[in-house]
């Protein structure tokens, strides 16, 4: 069963708006997606430079609410598989834990990537990680353990923005292939049916939950994460 739908930008609160970004975060990245530096366009171009064919991309995770994905999952996913399709990558590495909602986000992204045509054997998981520092530097591990030595991370203009500084201290050699929106809205955009239900986690207990509010700020900025592990 396929579900059409039509792709725009995302907007930056979906589904369940408490679950993402309160308003002032919407702000800042709102300010930061303007003021981006280096453009997008400009570090597709400085990557694609760098390596015409990257090893693995990693696409970092996104809450599933179900019964389908939001629009930031399908903006993600529909563009690694897209970079894996065009030859831009060989592998794609999903990273997330279940952190919002009772499903590891790597999975339920692999199960979209795979139904939208990437073979299973070349879609990796990464569960660990519960903040988007986490995502870049357990993926990069995950690429390192399958001796992938070209590795990208392939996420919205918004969180590599954001991550940009993470990288230039903890990943040197991560370059970045950011989503192009012009590029992306000339993509099919149908939604595939996944088996979601057998993906549910068993005693789940949300994020929140779990950390303090000064926690997860922490986490956000890698501070969670041990560097020599």
């Amino acid at each position: 069963m396929i579900r059409k739908n039509t792709f725009s930008p995302p907007r930056l609160l979906i589904v369940k708006p408490t679950l993402y970004i309160p308003a002032i975060g919407v702000i800042l990245l709102m300010v930061s997606c303007a003021l981006f530096k280096p453009s997008p366009e400009k570090l597709t171009k400085r990557a694609l430079k760098a390596h015409e064919k990257y090893d693995a991309v990693i696409v970092p995770g996104v809450p599933f609410v179900e019964p389908y994905w939001d629009r930031v999952m399908q903006m993600r996913v529909l563009w690694a598989v897209h970079l894996f399709k065009k030859g831009y990558t060989k592998n794609i590495i999903m990273s997330g834990a279940s952190v919002y909602s009772p499903f590891v986000e790597a999975q339920i992204m692999k199960a979209y990537a795979v139904k939208l045509g990437v073979p299973e054997q070349n879609v990796f998981t990464e569960e660990k990680a519960e903040h988007s520092t986490e995502n870049v530097w357990y993926g990069y591990k995950i690429a390192k353990a399958h001796n992938f030595h070209a590795v990208a991370l392939a996420s919205d203009p918004f969180q590599t923005r954001l991550l940009l500084r993470f990288g230039k201290r903890r990943v040197k050699d991560i370059k970045y292939l950011p989503v192009l929106f012009d590029t992306l809205r000339t993509l099919p955009h149908d939604t595939p049916s996944i088996d979601y239900e057998k993906l549910r986690v068993s005693n789940f207990v949300p994020l929140p939950e779990r950390q303090s509010k000064w926690e997860r700020l922490r986490g956000t900025w890698g501070k969670h994460i041990d560097f020599k592990e």
